[in-house]
């Protein structure tokens, strides 16, 4: 605990040069939308996410929202059953009526990973990740994802290799939202998050 509350001191100038911030304080969920209490918890810098067996999709949104960023998670699943799914929501809005949200998600899992995919508006995988992207993924260790959104380009990248660059050409996309870390239904799958480093661009 010590040397991690070091480190954290350490690091944050270089990061704050760099014009990367915190995402979360570190040490509760504060900051963000808990949909289903019980599932989410924050321990020693980690968010973790533990689901039991699921019959919807659960995420945990921040309450802010964001346009033009790039974001850097370092993730890990736990996923017994080998069928478990997760992902990184961004420019992101609420489904009225259900658990579900809406937007761009840096997908997770199964045949998923790298990939990225349109939850609750085109239901459909936008783009796949590449080979060499997956061949840095490790299934059960830590991973990071960065993920960078300018204008209607985005670009995911695993591990520090490209993943997918995609440029939206349909009309009436969302290019604002919340970001969001997901439980997919079903389960049993614990998801940990750690790391989230996030740097607004103006443009």
């Amino acid at each position: 605990m010590r040397f991690a509350l070091l480190l954290s001191v350490l690091v944050a100038p270089l990061l704050a040069q760099d014009g990367f911030k915190p995402l979360f304080n570190g040490k509760n969920l504060d900051d963000w939308i808990v949909d289903t209490p019980g599932l989410w918890s924050v321990d020693n810098g980690v968010i973790t996410g533990k689901s039991p067996g699921l019959k919807y999709n659960d995420f945990l949104r921040t309450k802010k929202h964001y346009r033009n960023f790039t974001l850097r998670v370092k993730f890990r699943m736990t996923d017994p059953t080998g069928k478990g799914n997760s992902g990184i929501q961004f420019r992101s809005k609420p489904v009225e009526g259900s658990h579900e949200v809406s937007g761009y998600q840096a997908d997770m899992g199964a045949q998923y990973w790298g990939a990225l995919y349109d939850e609750s508006r085109r239901k459909k995988v936008l783009a796949a990740a590449s080979p060499e992207a997956l061949a840095k993924l490790d299934k059960g260790g830590w991973n990071e994802y960065v993920i960078t959104a300018r204008g209607n380009r985005i670009t995911l990248e695993l591990n520090g290799v490209k993943s997918v660059e995609w440029v939206e050409t349909e009309p009436g996309i969302e290019q604002t939202g919340f970001l969001a870390l997901q439980l997919h239904s079903g389960g049993p799958l614990t998801m940990e998050f750690k790391d989230l480093l996030i740097k607004e661009w103006k443009d």
